[in-house]
């Protein structure tokens, strides 16, 4: 008996339920979160830079999947490689053999970063970055990673131990003997190494908590710090890689920079399958496989899995073919430019900061009188109700998706794909201004919004 499987009858017949099943089987607080914003929108299909909901309306995505939708939502390319993958019919996953995908792929990155030797293929970002720490403290016999204060490097146990933000760790303890040093301080970086115990320092060029960039002459200061000492640097370009920042990866902007490890994922995937690539050194390979008997000392199940490395080839064809670098750095000149405009209009916008695509919008205490109190009002309720004041009538109002960049900031980050062009650039200023004007009026819908938002997290103490 053949069985059958009608997926788009499925959707048409229990799609609706889309909110009601989350909230039952899911994450509970998800759906109510997104009722309480005004996000609990019905989207049935997107294309590019843009959502579609079920009257045709469009929504411009400055979000990106939080990075992952690099290239757009199904770009013909990408979309076609997985096709052509799935009718293939590969013997993949047997485990016991070497199929070409993976080392096409893995040929294709390593040619962007010459320095760099070998990949290892997982899942997703934060396996990545298990793996560049597994790998840091076996090749240096050590047990100690650093990491920045502020950092996001994923949520699995591993990842947990060097991320910055309590908010996250809380409750998971005990985690990895880690240690967070400031961004840019080189003199705290010098006083853990002399503690004789660090196998690597970990570092976003960008973070993406709060868009903030690593001082200028940092990576390559503290490479050699880290050398001197001998121990390793890993660039997390999880989020900023693959061209968000303007060039392939966000450390080549800074000349003589060559981590050890570096960790990618988010934009490869295409939007499709997930996949997560940690690069590396030959030296760190040969001595974390060792020999025949640790051949498999570290592996993935899924790793490596033939869609996957087609949508990983597919993407970086279509970002050499179609220089997608060069746009993102044209582009977001562009966006910043423009933006950073609007700060002598508007006094509760204080900063417009970024490299390429990944550009951060931070608010901040008003000079009038009447707009103070009114600041003072929601510091006071929860730090980053404004910009989430902000965040919502740009979607209700305006149909552009953005997020806040980390909990307690009054700062929006902007990760648009990187197909993202000069007439969005138009429509985002035109409606972030737009919402600006009506929070520098002093009174209308959007305080009212702020109102209700104070309530909820008054309630939530």
């Amino acid at each position: 008996m053949t069985s059958e499987f009608d997926l788009g009858a499925l959707l048409a017949e229990r799609g609706a339920e889309r909110y009601e099943l989350h909230t039952k089987y899911l994450n509970p607080q998800l759906p109510r979160m997104l009722h309480t914003i005004g996000f609990d929108k019905v989207y049935e299909r997107a294309e590019g830079a843009h959502f579609f909901d079920a009257d045709g309306n469009d929504h411009l995505d400055m979000l990106a999947g939080f990075g992952v939708m690099g290239l757009g939502r199904h770009h013909p390319v990408v979309r076609k490689a997985l096709h052509d993958v799935v009718d293939l019919d590969l013997a993949d996953l047997t485990r016991f053999d070497c199929q070409p995908l993976p080392g096409l792929l893995a040929e294709r990155l390593l040619a962007h970063s010459p320095h760099l030797d070998r990949v290892f293929f997982g899942n997703s970002g934060t396996e990545a970055v298990e793996t560049a720490l597994k790998f840091a403290r076996y090749a240096t016999g050590r047990p100690r990673v650093l990491y920045c204060e502020h950092a996001f490097h994923g949520l699995t146990t591993g990842s947990l131990s060097v991320n910055g933000e309590n908010g996250f760790r809380d409750g998971f303890a005990p985690l990895l003997p880690d240690t967070a040093v400031p961004l840019g301080d080189l003199d705290a970086l010098a006083r853990e190494l002399k503690k004789g115990d660090v196998a690597a320092l970990i570092v976003e060029p960008i973070q993406g908590k709060g868009v903030h960039e690593a001082p200028p002459g940092y990576l390559r200061a503290a490479q050699e710090l880290l050398h001197k000492h001998k121990a390793l640097l890993i660039a997390d370009e999880v989020q900023t890689g693959l061209g968000r920042t303007g060039d392939f990866y966000a450390y080549q902007h800074e000349d003589g920079v060559e981590p050890d490890l570096v960790c990618v994922a988010k934009a490869l995937s295409g939007g499709y399958v997930p996949v997560g690539a940690t690069l590396g050194k030959d030296w760190i390979f040969k001595k974390v496989y060792s020999s025949m008997d640790r051949v498999l000392v570290h592996s993935a199940s899924f790793g490596a899995n033939a869609q996957a490395m087609a949508c990983g080839l597919a993407v970086l064809s279509v970002m050499e073919n179609e220089q997608i670098v060069a746009g993102v750095r044209t582009t977001g000149e562009l966006l910043k430019s423009r933006l950073t405009e609007l700060i002598d209009t508007y006094e509760l916008l204080s900063d417009v900061r970024g490299r390429g695509l990944m550009i951060g919008i931070e608010f901040g205490k008003p000079s009038s009188l009447k707009l103070r109190s009114r600041w003072a009002m929601l510091q006071a309720a929860r730090k980053g109700l404004f910009a989430q004041m902000v965040v919502v009538p740009l979607l209700q109002r305006h149909r552009i998706l953005t997020q806040v960049s980390g909990d307690h900031l009054e700062v929006i980050k902007l990760i648009p794909p990187l197909v993202f062009g000069e007439a969005d650039v138009d429509r985002f200023v035109e409606g972030f201004a737009a919402v600006m004007d009506d929070a520098h009026s002093g009174g209308g819908l959007m305080w009212d919004f702020g109102k209700t938002l104070i309530k909820q997290a008054v309630a939530n103490r």
